[in-house]
Order: C-alpha cells, then sequence, then structure tokens
C-alpha cells in the first residue's frame, strides 16, 4: 500500500509542478519543507522531498556527530561555529548530526534549589549561552537562530531579530521566561554537567568532540576541514557533496 501510494503521489507531482516553481501558498521555512507530507505538497516539492527521503532510507550506517562544548561570546568558538560547523552542518546535514553545549569554562556554584554562573566573558556571555539552551529547548530552527545570533556583530542585540527571522511564531518572551526561570537553570545545569563528564576533561574551547570522542588529532582535523573529516569518517553511501553520485533530479526555477 505504501509503495502504491508513493507511485501515486510521485506521478501526481510530476504533473502538478513540472516548472518546480515554489507554492505560493507555502508557510513553511525551507528546512521543514520536508517535515511531512502536507507541507511538501503545500510548497511544491515533494518530489525533493521523497527523493531525499530515498537517500536517506538506504543509508545503514550511523551519521556522524559533531560535539561543540562552546561560549556564546568566545571569539574562537564564534569564529568556528560560523565558519566551519555549520557550513558543513547543511552541506552534509544527511550524515551528520550535531550537538550543541553552550557552557564551555564556566562556573556553577549552588544557589538553594538553584545555580549560579560565571562566564569567563562576563555576565553577558551567560545570557547568551542561557539564550541559546533555551532555543534549543524551545524550537527545531535554533541552529539557524543561534547561527543568526553568533554571527552578527553583536550576539546578545541580535537574538529576538533572529528569532523573528526564523521562528517567528515563538514569542521572545516565552524565550525570555525560559532564561529568567526554573526551565533554563535546569537546562544550564545538564549543560555543566555534561561539559564536566567530558573525558579527557576540557581545557579550552571550542571544544570539539567526534561521536563522543576528543583527540587533538581530531580537533586539528575538524578546525582545519571539518568537511573534509566528517566524510572522510563516514562509512556509509557518500552523500554527492562527498564525491559521491549524483542525484537524479534537480529543481530549477525556468524563465517563463
Amino acid at each position: 500500500m505504501k509503495t502504491l501510494l508513493l507511485l501515486i503521489l510521485t506521478v501526481w507531482l510530476n504533473i502538478e509542478s513540472s516548472s518546480g516553481t515554489l507554492s505560493s501558498s507555502c508557510s513553511y521555512a525551507p528546512s521543514k519543507w520536508c517535515s511531512s507530507l502536507d507541507s511538501a505538497i503545500q510548497c511544491g516539492v515533494l518530489k525533493q522531498c521523497l527523493e531525499a527521503n530515498f537517500t536517506r532510507s538506504h543509508q545503514k550506517e550511523d551519521r556522524i556527530e559533531v560535539g561543540l562544548y562552546y561560549e556564546s561570546l568566545c571569539p574562537g568558538c564564534r569564529g568556528f561555529f560560523t565558519e566551519m560547523l555549520f557550513p558543513t552542518w547543511i552541506l552534509l546535514q544527511e550524515i551528520m548530526t550535531v550537538n550543541l553545549v553552550p557552557y564551555g569554562n564556566a562556573q556553577e556554584k549552588p544557589d538553594g534549589q538553584k545555580y549560579k554562573y560565571e562566564c569567563q566573558h562576563g555576565e553577558t556571555e551567560c545570557l547568551g549561552n542561557m539564550i541559546e539552551t533555551c532555543l534549543m529547548n524551545m524550537t527545531d530552527y535554533s541552529g539557524l537562530i543561534i547561527f543568526c545570533m553568533e554571527s552578527s556583530p553583536d550576539v546578545i542585540k541580535s537574538a529576538q531579530s533572529c528569532l523573528e527571522i526564523y521562528d517567528p511564531k515563538l514569542t521572545w518572551d516565552s524565550v525570555m521566561s525560559c532564561v529568567k526561570g526554573d526551565q533554563g537553570n535546569q537546562l544550564m545545569h545538564q549543560n555543566a554537567l555534561e561539559t564536566g563528564a567530558l573525558k579527557p576533561p576540557h581545557q579550552y574551547v571550542p571544544w570539539i568532540t567526534i561521536n563522543g570522542e576528543h583527540t587533538e588529532d581530531l580537533q586539528n582535523k575538524a578546525m582545519s576541514s571539518l568537511f573534509t573529516l566528517v566524510c572522510g569518517m563516514y562509512k556509509g553511501t557518500k552523500p554527492e557533496a562527498c564525491g559521491g553520485a549524483k542525484r537524479h533530479y534537480k529543481s530549477y526555477c525556468h524563465n517563463e
């Protein structure tokens, strides 16, 4: 039955969207076009989504997990995230997952039933760490929002506008409620525990792990070319970006 439905949908799309034009009724961001059948149809990209899902379903190897232990205002962290990690993540999302842990060299101190934090670059960095932590718990667009923040001249001042661009349905008030409340405090505590459990213990940030492992060799390779490292380590069928077989279907917006 599923095979028949897939065939019907594919034939339907070949007829309905042969022009490759994005539907004007699409209300989803590009990263969510393939999140459901409804979104794919509404946005006129069902054929692309079917092909992408077919490719993912045939990937038998585990994805490469890249862990980044960082601080929101650390210059080296910002440079690595915006210039190396995020572009690689976009290109290799089929074979790569990312675990972001904003904490780094912060210090945690018990304060009754909660915790207080001192950050390497001051209270503003603690705020940035907390905003990004809450975003990761509240929206599927957190990677895009954090990239927007970290690539801007002012990480904190850009946070609200970045949120409004990538997830306008999530209110800034709800994010700040998390930041100032028990939820954010507990989420940051988990970041502290995860960072403190690193083996070997982190000595600096950005601190990079690959599939949960950190060595100086992996760190240096990731800092030099994370793209090359992930492509080389992935054991399954290489995606086109890594030099694998080209996909058969391409979508273009033709001149009419």
